[in-house]
């Protein structure tokens, strides 16, 4: 099997046309705010992941409901307003912007899925959407990917794409997608909107499955600040257009898709930790040695959104001090008698015991804008696990200070 080549493009597979316009919900003219995602193909499937958060905005809402059936065709999106905590209102603001999608293209409202994004508790300004809706099925085009990457942006600093192609059965298979999300980032996803579009053939509980897989390897392991949001959706249509014999994991080929899935996903998950709202630095932050997969991913995460570690990473002196104090109060099984620590390859804490590390190889590590941590917790367990996520600078005040 050949590993796919990923491209730094949203390449809409067959059967797929996307747009992105400014509508107006932004007052900046040079800064689009809707999009639209449209299959052509009546018997798309549909797969999505969204929030855990119990408060979710009424498009989440719709959203899950609508994926229940397993076949979607579109999807409309806004920034610039999150459509959520608005009430009635903003429901029945949700279901409009499907209808009017709907009416639009020619089929049912049950087939389009709604996404915003943006802020939270300010009601829907309808006109806007409304005129935007009109100018996306106009825009439609089988090269808008780039269009509707760019428009579905927030405090983002540049659009977020990929996409690779596969031999399914001798067919060439597209998948491509496209992805927002700076801040409130969590594991679990948080307020981040991401689309992935495949002209493979696969019925929707195989490509739910697929879906958790690769979400749960790539969005659901980074963090940007803790702080897991109202809106996120990770949204997979399949319009089988490539013409390859259906999918499934007794396929052949399924392990192959998989892998392209994967990295489709995880390439666009690691560009969201790139662009965290005024990070510096992309933290890999690995443990071993833990009694359960699940006590590792507990500490990862407990030292991933501690602020004090994430400000101690912003500057030039190890942070590590801090994460042993993380270490010792999240509620994981830890031996503190062998507790072991590196930056890179570079021990920093042996058995409990400081290292004592070369100061010019840890100093050229604690400069550069991408390292690894990694801990062994010393229970000599098996546990382990992988999270990315960044420092914490003034500047990521400065953007949530509004």
């Amino acid at each position: 099997m050949n590993p796919p080549v990923f491209q730094e493009v949203f390449l809409l597979p067959t059967g797929f046309r996307s747009a992105g316009v400014h509508a107006g919900i932004k007052a900046d003219p040079a800064k689009s705010d809707m999009a639209l995602i449209v299959s052509d193909v009546p018997e798309t499937t549909v797969a999505g992941m969204f929030t855990t958060n119990k408060i979710q905005a009424a498009p989440v809402k719709m959203g899950i409901e609508v994926c229940k059936s397993g076949q979607a065709r579109a999807v409309i999106v806004n920034s610039g307003n999150a459509n959520a905590c608005t009430g009635k209102q903003g429901v029945l603001d949700a279901q409009e912007m499907a209808d009017q999608t709907a009416a639009l293209l020619g089929f049912s409202a049950e087939e389009v899925l709604v996404s915003s994004t943006g802020s939270i508790g300010k009601p829907m300004n309808m006109p806007p959407v409304r005129k935007g809706i009109a100018l996306l099925t106009e825009a439609l085009s089988g090269e808008g990917g780039a269009a509707t990457a760019k428009a579905i942006l927030t405090t983002d600093t540049r659009p977020k794409m990929c996409s690779t192609t596969i031999e399914v059965d001798g067919k060439t298979v597209t998948i491509g997608g496209c992805c927002k999300g700076a801040g409130m980032i969590e594991p679990n996803m948080a307020t981040m909107l991401a689309y992935i579009c495949t002209d493979a053939k696969i019925e929707a509980g195989d490509l739910r499955d697929a879906l958790k897989v690769a979400v749960n390897r790539s969005f659901n392991k980074i963090s940007i600040d803790g702080d897991t949001s109202t809106n996120d959706s990770v949204i997979c249509f399949a319009n089988g257009q490539a013409g390859n014999e259906t999918l499934n994991a007794g396929h052949p080929d399924w392990e192959l898709f998989q892998c392209a899935l994967n990295g489709v996903i995880f390439d666009l998950a690691m560009k969201i930790v790139w662009d965290g709202e005024g990070m510096t630095k992309f933290i890999e932050l690995q443990a071993q040695g833990a009694v359960s997969d699940q006590e590792a991913d507990k500490a990862l995460r407990a030292i991933a959104n501690s602020f004090l570690v994430k400000t101690g990473m912003a500057g030039t002196y190890p942070a590590w001090s801090r994460m042993v104090d993380v270490l010792g109060y999240c509620g994981v099984e830890i031996d503190v008698d062998k507790l072991s620590i590196w930056y890179d390859e570079l021990p920093i804490l042996l058995d409990s015991t400081p290292a004592l590390p070369d100061a010019e190889a840890l100093k050229k590590i604690l400069h550069s804008n991408r390292y690894t941590v990694r801990l062994d917790l010393g229970t000599g367990g098996e546990g382990k696990a992988v999270l990315y996520t960044c420092d914490c600078t003034e500047e990521y005040v400065r953007i949530n200070m509004f």
